[in-house]
């Protein structure tokens, strides 16, 4: 009878959403499609339309302190704390992916203290650079060398900015010793910069921390003006061509408009608030500000006047830090302290006039979080499962878009791309530890340490996200929430319109020890209608104290007729649902329970000590801070296996259901996979088991901290893992491809096998030799070799003894004569094989230009190979030698015998052979 086959569990982390900015510098290309981020020590470029990643960029070791690319995309320049300064040309694949291979041209120290602030000028060929030294230097970027260098700050270069004026003849002179000017100054106001004539209205403006403000001409090398009017650092620049205008923003809150004619104030806004960024809109008719209260706040030029509605300011981690704008894109990018970035669409600014009513403020296109932090936990929501929540050490629930999408889309059309932020669920005023979502997806259950519970309305298909009840009765934070999972009947007015029907019932647990069931309002109005109230407000059937120690995790079981709680106090209790009463205590784990999970309706009974047990009432999962997952029967509330593994505390189990598709599969090959059990721990690895025999399945590692977080999607089965890392892995189970992949490779070995047993047979050592190399069977080629070498008598002028294997071993590839030259360093450290290695040496080099094979010394292990075969090589003919030698001893004795007539001795020919043979 046949066994059935073992198939092998096998994972990959198909997609993953990772960080991208974590605070920093900020830049965009001209065309607003590749966006440049600080990543801690490394700079990562994005497509700002797809959210996919194109190129990383290593750092030295030092926080980056500054990240400028080019307009037209051709080079990257980025400034880290360690003083140095690193140039990259940026090569585009041309395959159509859309990646980008960074190349390092120029590594440069510009400043004796660390730069503090870049920027590039519009043709992409110059960059300055300012520092804590006070000095701003102006660099050749394909140069790589210093073109001017100006002195004329007492402090910190906060902020620089290149422009070309539209009137320089307006400008003030300045008083300056002719002596003293550069050489390169000429008096019709054109001047060399770089080699190329370049007019003098050519300028540049930096900004310090004294709140001066100097303007450069940069073909005559000197200050043509300095504004000093700001009471504090100097934040940002902006400047318009049309108006010809320049405008800066200060911390001293105020944003004042210069004529970049005559350098005087034209305007000063009173904005009340610390700005960090200042931008034109509209050909110069409206600019924008953006500082510590977070609002993009639009004003008109003409009046002075803001033109927004009045908007409320936000938190410490709304401020806004940047504002990136291009006259030729309709939108503007704006970067937050809390590492989120957010695009609004300003094309609407076209028909606004210049004094009139209040307007709304910038529409949003995106939010783009650069980071997503920790991530305490994570659910998929939505009736397809085409988002997924998370719950990121923060008081809000972000909603992420994990439905695949056109990467050629347009920017406007391309906001659900894989990873794109799709709202924002705002209502908790503390960090959001809990999670839990109903059967549909429509509604998702939070707890948070501010005491409080929310329900959420999850209408994706109306892009309504809104908080429906909230949950108040705890003294202490809530841990853990649970809304039942099994759906109502199918048919029903539940089952076809769940958002029209909350769920019945919520289970919370909290740091106060208590557990508590709350009966759901429902509805009063239909789901058609663009708000949805309740009937009454939220109230607990029952309040229990559960626990000795604080409430980690709940789950209620699959009928929905028992629910489990797991605490610190190492137990974990088993409730009935309905009275609230204590069913049975699971103790065993000599740490706090951090997850429980209910097996899923239909698993099969797992053996334990005492036998099988029965699934009647069901399983239960744990897993512990000791490191363990234990698998508990609810029969007897006894633990039936104990899996260990893990290098750190087990902080989230659950069961993985069976696909369909890999039970057709295994159908027709006989194969055979056992309910399985992934966990998550403190050591950032995910470990996939097998529930019957407590084996390890698979392990799969994409994390640097802890995972906090583990789900998986109910209609494609794909796991989920996020930790602490704020990296989310989206693992793909590939048992299926692998499978398929083995079965394939096995039977093409087996009729590559034939193949060569089949040239062999017939003396093709062409086909042969070649097959045997592809195959890389050692053992078969060295046979064939040796036959070869041992043809007698061989052909004429054949260096092998076959001038078909001759052709062979003189038509080898590169790549085929190294992995060759690995086989005969093998056979060549053995007596029994090295004559062999040898007249395969001999062939090579004999078939081989000197050339050819010093190259292939400098491939990866090439020299290794050509060292083994010299020490070799030169032991085995110290070895002939010294036997040569030797047998001549041997015939000088048997001469002496023979004239003493002590016997007659016959001595082979030692010419041919590698031994004396002596007959008396």
């Amino acid at each position: 009878m046949s066994q059935p086959t073992r198939v092998t569990t096998t994972y990959e982390a198909e997609r993953v959403i990772e960080p991208i900015y974590t605070g920093g510098d900020v830049a965009l290309d001209r065309g607003g499609e590749i966006l440049a981020t600080c990543l801690g020590e490394e700079a990562v470029l994005t497509s700002l339309s797809t959210g996919k990643v194109l190129a990383r960029v290593e750092g030295d070791g030092e926080l980056l302190t500054t990240v400028s690319v080019t307009p037209s995309a051709s080079h990257l320049i980025i400034s880290s704390r360690s003083l140095s300064m690193r140039i990259y040309t940026l090569q585009h694949s041309e395959d159509g992916t859309g990646m980008i291979n960074p190349v390092l041209s120029r590594t440069l120290k510009p400043h004796t203290n660390p730069v503090i602030t870049a920027t590039i000028d519009s043709t992409g060929s110059l960059l300055a650079t300012g520092s804590a030294d006070g000095f701003v230097k102006v660099w050749d970027i394909r140069g790589g060398y210093v073109t001017h260098t100006f002195r004329g700050h007492a402090g910190l270069i906060s902020a620089l900015h290149f422009f070309q004026t539209s009137n320089p003849e307006l400008e003030p002179k300045a008083n300056i010793n002719k002596r003293k000017r550069s050489r390169n100054d000429s008096c019709d106001g054109k001047a060399l910069i770089n080699g190329h004539a370049t007019t003098a209205a050519f300028r540049l403006a930096s900004g310090s921390e004294d709140g001066k403000i100097c303007i450069w001409d940069l073909a005559r090398r000197r200050s043509v003006a300095t504004l000093d009017s700001h009471l504090s650092v100097i934040r940002s620049f902006d400047y318009d061509t049309v108006a010809n205008l320049l405008i800066s923003a200060s911390r001293d809150k105020t944003s004042i408009v210069w004529d970049a004619g005559t350098w005087q104030t034209k305007m000063v806004v009173p904005v009340l608030e610390g700005l960090e960024a200042v931008a034109f809109l509209e050909r110069g008719r409206f600019f924008c500000t953006g500082g510590e209260t977070g609002r993009l706040r639009i004003w008109s030029v003409e009046s002075g006047e803001e033109i927004t509605q009045e908007q409320k300011a936000g938190g410490e981690g709304d401020a806004m830090i940047h504002i990136l704008q291009n006259s030729k894109l309709d939108f503007l990018l704006s970067v937050h302290a809390d590492q989120s970035l957010v695009l609004h669409a300003t094309a609407n600014l076209t028909d606004v006039a210049s004094s009139h009513v209040p307007i709304a403020p910038l529409p949003i296109l995106r939010r783009i979080s650069g980071t997503h932090d920790e991530i305490i936990d994570l659910a998929h929501v939505a009736m397809d499962r085409s988002l997924l929540a998370l719950a990121t050490n923060s008081e809000d629930i972000r909603l992420v878009s994990v439905a695949t999408s056109n990467d050629n889309s347009s920017l406007a059309a391309s906001t659900g791309y894989f990873g794109a932020d799709a709202a924002l669920l705002q209502g908790h005023e503390n960090i959001v530890v809990s999670l839990s979502v109903d059967w549909s997806g429509c509604w998702l259950a939070t707890g948070a340490k501010d005491n409080t519970a929310r329900l959420w309305r999850l209408d994706h298909a109306s892009k309504s996200y809104s908080s429906y009840a909230t949950f108040t009765g705890h003294a202490e934070s809530i841990l853990a929430t649970c809304l039942p999972s099994n759906p109502p009947p199918t048919g029903s007015s539940a089952y076809s319109r769940p958002l029209d029907h909350a769920p019945p019932f919520l289970i919370t647990g909290s740091q106060d020890r208590t557990i508590k069931r709350w009966i759901i309002p429902k509805p009063s109005s239909s789901s058609s209608t663009s708000s949805v109230t309740i009937s009454a407000p939220a109230r607990a059937l029952y309040t229990r104290k559960a626990h000795d120690k604080e409430i980690n995790a709940i789950a209620i079981s699959p009928d929905s007729t028992l629910f489990a709680s797991a605490s610190l106090d190492r137990t974990v209790k088993i409730w009935s649902t309905e009275e609230g009463e204590v069913q049975g205590i699971l103790r065993g784990h000599r740490r706090g329970v951090w997850s429980v999970t209910f097996a899923p309706k239909g698993a099969p009974p797992i053996s334990g000590q005492n036998g099988p047990a029965s699934s009647n009432r069901g399983l239960v999962i744990t897993g512990s801070g000791d490191k363990t997952v234990k698998i508990w029967s609810l029969n007897d509330y006894s633990c039936i296996r104990t899996l260990e593994g893990h290098n750190g505390s087990v902080l989230k189990v659950l069961w993985l259901p069976l696909s369909s598709s890999f039970d057709t599969f295994t159908a027709q090959t006989s194969a055979k996979r056992s309910p399985q059990i992934a966990s998550a721990g403190g050591d950032g690895i995910v470990k996939v088991w097998d529930a019957l025999t407590g084996e390890v399945a698979a392990t799969l590692d994409n994390h640097t901290e802890k995972i906090w977080a583990l789900t998986v999607n109910p209609d494609t089965k794909m796991l989920v893992s996020g930790g602490d890392d704020g990296v989310v892995t989206f693992w793909k189970d590939t048992s299926i491809e692998t499978a398929a992949k083995t079965s394939a490779a096995a039977t093409e070995r087996v009729e590559q096998d034939q193949e060569l047993q089949n040239y062999i047979h017939r003396g093709n050592y062409r086909e042969a030799i070649t097959l045997a190399l592809a195959l890389n069977h050692p053992a078969r080629l060295l046979s064939l070799l040796q036959g070869v070498f041992d043809t007698n008598p061989p052909e004429t002028g054949s260096i092998s003894g076959l001038k078909a294997a001759d052709e062979v071993l003189s038509s080898l590839s590169d790549e085929q004569i190294l992995s060759l030259l690995f086989r005969v360093r093998d056979w060549n450290t053995n007596a029994r094989t090295s004559p062999v290695a040898q007249r395969i040496l001999h062939a090579v080099v004999k078939l081989y230009s000197a050339e050819r094979l010093a190259g292939l010394g400098k491939r990866k292990g090439g020299r290794e190979v050509v060292d083994a075969l010299r020490v070799y090589t030169e032991r085995h003919y110290r070895r002939v030698e010294e036997l040569w030698g030797e047998s001549w001893v041997v015939e000088f004795l048997l001469g002496e015998m023979d004239q003493l007539g002590l016997g007659e001795d016959k001595v082979l020919d030692l010419k041919g052979k590698k031994d004396t043979v002596m007959v008396s």
